[in-house]
C-alpha cells in the first residue's frame, strides 16, 4: 500500500513540473525568438516480482512476468526550433531570420552568444548591438553622416546605407548567421541568448540564403513560437493529472485506514 503514496507523490511531482514548464512557455509568449519548451518523462525503475521467461512447466515458460513500477521522472526539456511568426516594424534597425540559423553576438566575457532575437540598436558610436548592448558580429558600423532611412538589409545579409548629400548606397557590412547540428543541445542562458554545448556542436557560420541557411527579412521581428491555445490545453491535461495523483493518494490512506482499523 506504501508503494502506491509514493507511486502517486512522484506524479504529483511531475505534473508539477510539467506546470512550471507550461508556465514559462506562456510568460514568453510576447518574447521576440523565444522557442517553446516542451517537458519529457520517464517511467521509473519497476521491481520484477516475477521474470517473463521463466519456466513454467518441464516444456513450457510463463508468458508474461509481474512488474510493478514505481512512478515518473522528468526526462528533459526539449526546445522546439521551429519558426515563429514575423512581425512587420518599420524599425530600420530589426531584422528577422526566416528559416535555420542564429544571429552572434561577443558577449561581456568575450565570449559568443546566438540569438534569434533581431531587435538591434546602434550605440553612440554607430555601431550595431543587441538590447543588453552586445555587439553583433561580425561588426557592422554606420558610417559618419549615413541617413537612417536608407539603411537596407538583404535577404542575404548585405548591409548599405547611403550617406548625406549622395544618392549612392554603399555596403557597409555582411552581416552572418550560424547554425548547429543540434541547436536543441544549446544552453539557454535568458537574455533570449544561448551558448554551446558538446551536445549542440559548434557553430557552422553562413551567409543568410545559402547553403541552407535562413533568409534575413528587414524590418521584421520573429515573435515566440509558443501557441496559447496549446499551453492551456496542455495546463488543463497536467492540472487533471495532477488531481487524479492527489486523488490516488487518497485512496491509498484510505485503505490504509481501513487496514488499521480491522483490529477494532
Amino acid at each position: 500500500m506504501m508503494r502506491s503514496l509514493w507511486t502517486a507523490a512522484s506524479g504529483m511531482i511531475g505534473q508539477q513540473f510539467h506546470i512550471d514548464t507550461i508556465s514559462h512557455n506562456l510568460s514568453n509568449v510576447n518574447t521576440t525568438g523565444f522557442k517553446q519548451v516542451r517537458a519529457e518523462f520517464q517511467d521509473l525503475i519497476y521491481q520484477t516480482i516475477r521474470t517473463a521467461g521463466t519456466p513454467a512447466t518441464e516444456w513450457t515458460v510463463v508468458p508474461t512476468g509481474v512488474q510493478v513500477g514505481h512512478g515518473v521522472k522528468a526526462a528533459a526539456t526539449q526546445r522546439m526550433f521551429t519558426q515563429g511568426s514575423l512581425q512587420a516594424t518599420g524599425n530600420v534597425f530589426d531584422v528577422a531570420i526566416q528559416g535555420e540559423g542564429f544571429f552572434r553576438v561577443m558577449l561581456i566575457d568575450g565570449t559568443f552568444g546566438y540569438t534569434r532575437d533581431g531587435s538591434f540598436k546602434i550605440d553612440s558610436s554607430a555601431q550595431l548591438l543587441n538590447s543588453n548592448g552586445y555587439r553583433v558580429m561580425p561588426e557592422i558600423i554606420m558610417p559618419e553622416g549615413f541617413r537612417r532611412d536608407t539603411l537596407t538589409i538583404t535577404q542575404d545579409g548585405r548591409v548599405t546605407v547611403k550617406i548625406a548629400g549622395s544618392d549612392d548606397p554603399i555596403q557597409i557590412g555582411q552581416l552572418e548567421i550560424y547554425r548547429f547540428i543540434n541547436p536543441a543541445g544549446l544552453n539557454a542562458i535568458g537574455e533570449n541568448i544561448f551558448k554551446v554545448t558538446n551536445a549542440s556542436g559548434d557553430p557552422i557560420a553562413g551567409r543568410p540564403a545559402h547553403d541552407g541557411m535562413g533568409s534575413l527579412i528587414h524590418k521584421f521581428l520573429e515573435m515566440s513560437n509558443v501557441s496559447v491555445v496549446q499551453e492551456m490545453v496542455n495546463m488543463i491535461v497536467a492540472q487533471r493529472a495532477y488531481e487524479f495523483n492527489s486523488r490516488a493518494i487518497q485512496t491509498s490512506d484510505s485503505m490504509l485506514g481501513i487496514a488499521a482499523g480491522l483490529k477494532r
